[in-house]
């Protein structure tokens, strides 16, 4: 019985000491923070980020960054530097990818140029976004500030799209769709120093859970 008893605690301590020994699997899965357009909502990216999870990736590191859209995008920069702050020290992360839909491409992009971006951001994605303007803003009531920020010409678009509009070490794509009737024209959306893809004809709302743009993104940030 002693015998079997000193075994067993061998057993026991070797077994410890091999686990203390072995180095811990480092999750080296860039956080993503989603971030939706004018009128939108957080759970618009249900589809996209379970796709996500299909595939491998760990749902805790799918963060989605809600906001009041009637706000300046100058505003709702601020408070997404705020969030993407919190998600890297949540992970440990040096950088988050940001995946973007529609107006939630120009708060992501005022924050990387203005409030400190380059140096958190690895990967960002615009999907369907007004990066130089959409006609369809003319329609929006002029009291609501980020309709004026996003007709073509506007204040805000002048001093985004300004010097470089695609600053620093971050990787920028956009996505278009030539079916896209609220981005007009729909090559708006396209940035100098950009990867800038046309997808198949996809509707401007559904371009946040259609497979081949969930495709695309997945292979950008996996």
């Amino acid at each position: 019985m002693r015998r079997l008893t000193a075994l067993l605690c061998g057993l026991v301590l070797a077994l410890t000491a091999a686990l203390q020994a072995a180095p811990a699997t480092a999750n080296t899965h860039t956080p993503v923070v989603f971030v939706h357009g004018f009128m939108g909502k957080g759970g618009q990216w249900d589809d996209m980020r379970a796709a996500l999870v299909d595939s491998g990736y760990p749902e805790d590191r799918l963060h989605v960054f809600s906001y009041d859209w009637a706000r300046s995008n100058t505003t709702i920069a601020g408070q997404l530097a705020d969030h993407v702050e919190g998600v890297r020290s949540q992970h440990g992360a040096d950088r988050v990818h940001l995946v973007t839909h529609s107006m939630g491409g120009l708060s992501s992009r005022y924050f990387i140029k203005n409030l400190g971006g380059t140096d958190a951001v690895d990967q960002w994605i615009s999907i369907g976004g007004p990066n130089n303007g959409t006609n369809i803003a003319n329609l929006c009531p002029s009291p609501i500030t980020p309709c004026e920020e996003m007709r073509h010409g506007s204040n805000f678009l002048n001093g985004l799209n300004g010097g470089d509009p695609t600053p620093g070490p971050v990787r920028y794509t956009t996505l278009r769709s030539p079916c896209d009737i609220v981005i007009s024209p729909t090559d708006s959306t396209s940035l100098p120093g950009a990867d800038n893809i046309q997808v198949g004809c996809v509707e401007h709302v559904s371009m946040m859970w259609n497979g081949e743009v969930i495709d695309h993104v997945r292979g950008i940030v996996s």
